[in-house]
């Protein structure tokens, strides 16, 4: 079923809030490494991702309304961080939130539509099935690389592991028959390694 404008305009505004708010708390309170998960881009991503699966039908709607999750995410997590632990309320208007607001319109847009590509078929449905996956890989190989430098040791490596699982984890949910999961997941690898390329090009990592 077709969902309405409404209900994708308030299901990205309300999600970008929990988003935000509960990412912080996660940070917070979840012990490491699982906690490291909130820092992580590439699950900000999934969440994209997700949401262009629950809109399922419409790639603008899919990713005007997963951007926007995203966007309201970022003040999102500044207020629970200012409520919560007290830090500057400045932060939510500041050049670095902005930043990062405009990094979720972009990954917003991509990821959004992968959702919707996702439930498609041909090369869309497996683009969009890989999308996920590559992203959590480029991630998972950016900070497995960080364990040979000193400032950060192993303290990257389970964050690594986690991130390669869950890359793996949800491409097995999300295709449906063996040859797709194969198909999907030597995408994903591909598409990870263009994806960490793009970090360092990017300056991230």
């Amino acid at each position: 079923m077709r969902l309405s404008g409404r209900k994708v305009a308030i299901g990205a505004v309300l999600g970008g809030f929990c988003l935000g708010f509960l990412d912080f708390m996660w940070i917070k309170f979840m012990p490491y490494p699982f906690a490291d998960l909130g820092n992580s881009m590439a699950v900000w991503a999934l969440a994209a991702f997700f949401f262009g699966w629950w809109v399922r039908d419409g790639w603008a709607r899919a990713a005007v309304g997963a951007a926007t999750m995203l966007v309201v995410g970022v003040p999102s997590y500044d207020l629970a961080a200012a409520l919560i632990q007290h830090d500057d309320w400045a932060v939510m208007w500041s050049v670095v939130t902005i930043v990062w607001m405009a990094l979720g319109v972009a990954a917003g847009i991509v990821f959004g539509i992968g959702g919707v590509w996702a439930h498609d078929s041909g090369w869309r449905r497996l683009a969009g099935i890989a999308l996920p996956g590559a992203v959590l890989f480029a991630e998972s190989i950016m900070l497995a690389r960080r364990i040979a430098n000193p400032s950060y040791g192993t303290d990257s490596l389970w964050p690594a592991l986690i991130d390669a699982a869950l890359g793996l984890l949800v491409v097995m949910l999300v295709a449906r028959r063996v040859r797709e999961r194969a198909a999907a997941l030597a995408l994903a690898a591909a598409l990870g390694v263009v994806g960490w390329v793009a970090f360092g090009i990017a300056g991230i990592g």
